[in-house]
């Protein structure tokens, strides 16, 4: 390979099956070691010119430093573990990608890990995460999770958690989630304000916190209507559930004038259920959901939702972890709001 010495005006390197190492780079450069070695840093004492040459050369021999001996001399991997219940959920694979973006942005890596709503799972991706000396872990929760005391002892280890979306019932923990006791409350009173009187409402499991929360905050808005508004709640776990829930709610006499769903899995469901029945939305029957935001707006008329932006949601935790890592220890709750986006199904 002869571009080297070319593009840099220097010997060639006679060898390019050879490893490149940081010495090799300064021989052929006539530099110190040190002074490569913080080239390759931008080390602000490194002229702009020898930064320049160093970088194209370290790239010409395709140089990669030694990441477990840098890892070994400063006890960073600069890698972050992020643990998710599915990745190919659609709020999860925004979450994922913004999180990865910011993460690169600042010099990290992602060891990316799904717990496929399994406890056992979600505590071996904490143990690999550990095992690879992250710098810290983003993680979802997984379904019927109660380790509050492994996550515990991870911290204590000085492993820095943030939890986001779906987070601990108990500890003190850092937490980024979304408003759900706002974004439920604006469901109520946008139902209420569409005049609607038989609601099926469809939340998510009720072992999990966010659905907890926002069944609370949704009924309380309905309690001075009782009487006014016949309310049917159901708890769904999965797009299936969602599906036969509707179906059969359909089946009745009277049949729901609207359906709400807690979130884009839900909704599914519900829509397949409702394009099975041949039912005109909004003409026969309404729909309102909470959304990622992409769902919506596939669907004929675009559904009305209020907004939880994954992308966003990833980009306040990953500037979380990232403050963890710089050695912000204090735990902090952060909440992302919401908003409603208007479509046609109201």
């Amino acid at each position: 390979m002869f571009s080297v010495g070319k593009i840099l005006g220097i010997p060639l390197f006679s060898d390019m099956g050879q490893v490149a190492t940081l010495k090799k780079i300064s021989a052929q450069l006539n530099l110190s070691i040190s002074t490569v070695s913080r080239a390759l840093k931008n080390h602000p004492d490194i002229s702009e010119n020898t930064k320049r040459k160093v970088k194209e050369l370290a790239a010409l021999m395709e140089y990669e430093p030694n990441s477990y001996a840098v890892t070994l001399r400063t006890n960073k991997s600069r890698v972050f573990g992020l643990i998710v219940p599915a990745i190919s959920n659609m709020f999860y694979d925004s979450f994922i990608a913004a999180a990865e973006k910011d993460a690169r942005n600042s010099g990290y890596s992602l060891l990316i890990l799904q717990s496929g709503d399994d406890p056992v799972q979600e505590a071996e991706n904490l143990r690999l995460c550990r095992h690879y000396r992250v710098d810290g872990i983003l993680i979802s929760v997984a379904a019927e999770s109660h380790s509050s005391e492994l996550f515990s002892k991870y911290q204590e280890a000085g492993i820095p958690l943030v939890f986001f979306d779906k987070v601990p019932g108990s500890g003190s923990f850092d937490t980024v989630c979304m408003a759900d006791e706002e974004v439920a409350t604006m469901a109520a009173n946008t139902i209420i304000k569409y005049r609607k009187k038989r609601i099926l409402a469809l939340f998510g499991n009720p072992d999990f916190s966010i659905s907890k929360k926002r069944t609370e905050a949704f009924l309380k808005v309905f309690e001075a209507e009782e009487g006014i508004i016949q309310l049917t709640l159901k708890n769904c776990r999965s797009s299936s559930e969602a599906e036969a829930a509707v179906s059969f709610s359909l089946s009745v006499k009277e049949r729901p004038d609207l359906v709400f769903c807690m979130s884009d899995e839900i909704l599914t469901g519900a829509m397949k259920a409702l394009h099975q029945s041949g039912l005109s939305i909004p003409k026969e029957i309404s729909v309102l959901t909470i959304s990622n935001g992409l769902l919506p707006g596939l669907y004929n008329p675009p559904i009305t939702y209020l907004e939880t932006s994954g992308a966003e949601l990833g980009k306040l935790a990953m500037k979380r972890i990232l403050e963890r890592a710089e050695g912000d220890t204090i735990a902090k709750s952060i909440i992302l709001p919401s908003r409603l986006v208007a479509g046609g199904s109201m």
